[in-house]
């Protein structure tokens, strides 16, 4: 099994951290694993898409984050990201574990991204994981 994680950076403190609790959970499942980044989370469906043509992978991690600021720029980026992920995950049945934090500060997403705490981008790779197995068991 080999997976791809694709990582936003543009807050990559947080992507770092994000990776690390992602990567821990992959080797602990003994799968195989390749990061690639991309400037930002509105960039990471077209990556995944990119690589989806590949055949190499058996699924994908997406991890970043986005920070509430002063326009509706945050509305829009955390809507079409998700809605882009979720398009792929069922028009082209890809295994995609989400882990893109979406706050109204960078403490939230810290909470949400330390290995120690949340944990999310864990959580991120036991979805991609699970759904893995999910689709092997029916396809």
């Amino acid at each position: 099994m080999k997976i791809l994680i694709v990582e936003a950076i543009f807050y990559d403190d947080i992507a770092e951290e994000l990776a690390k609790g992602a990567v821990r959970e992959i080797e602990k499942s003994g799968a195989a694993y390749d990061r690639i980044s991309v400037p930002g989370v509105f960039e990471i469906p077209a990556a995944i898409r990119f690589a989806a043509d590949s055949g190499i992978y058996d699924g994908y991690i997406a991890l970043g984050c986005v920070v509430r600021g002063e326009t509706s720029h945050y509305d829009y980026v955390c809507t079409e990201s998700a809605r882009g992920l979720q398009e792929l995950a069922i028009r082209d049945r890809l295994c995609i574990g989400y882990g893109i934090l979406t706050t109204e500060n960078k403490d939230q997403a810290w909470v949400r991204a330390r290995i120690d705490q949340k944990d999310k981008g864990k959580d991120a790779a036991d979805a991609a994981l699970c759904m893995i197995k999910l689709k092997n068991k029916f396809c």
